[in-house]
């Protein structure tokens, strides 16, 4: 059974001083966005997230940071399968948001056609939903104090 609450997770990686973020392109609505999915029945959101990694790219991540940024997600863009298993008074979920160091090959799943390794401008461009940006952002701040610490 699905839980009341979403993940978000931003592949990412850092080449000769260079931030890069991996930004995917769903197959059924082809929007861009990060690694996303419902919990499972009484998985934590952290449990959930490697399990959405895994599913999504073939990675099994073990680098994972996790963010400030929580949005709330109106129910009513679920399909309404999920929605049944729900209180009725449940309106918006939460997504918690969080980020992985990936160094390995990505295999896609079905629920993408492709995939795209980006600056963060260009990959702010792309993203469809302003949670993503968000959580993006806060990466990107996060990966600069780290690259201005090691200098």
């Amino acid at each position: 059974m699905r839980a009341p609450y979403q993940i978000l997770a931003i592949p990412y990686k850092v080449i000769q001083g260079d931030s890069l973020f991996c930004v995917f392109r769903r197959s059924d609505c082809g929007q861009w966005q990060f690694v996303a999915g419902g919990g499972e029945d009484n998985e934590m959101p952290i449990e959930a997230e490697k399990r959405e990694i895994f599913e999504e790219t073939g990675i099994t991540a073990d680098d994972i940071i996790p963010l400030q940024s929580i949005c709330h997600i109106p129910v009513n863009i679920f399909p309404s399968r999920y929605l049944y298993h729900w209180d009725k008074d449940i309106y918006v979920i939460p997504e918690y948001t969080f980020a992985f160091k990936c160094s390995k090959n990505i295999v896609l799943s079905h629920e993408h056609m492709e995939y795209a390794w980006l600056p963060y401008k260009e990959a702010k461009e792309k993203l469809k939903w302003d949670s993503n940006r968000t959580a993006l952002y806060e990466l990107n701040c996060k990966l600069d104090v780290i690259s201005l610490t090691e200098q």
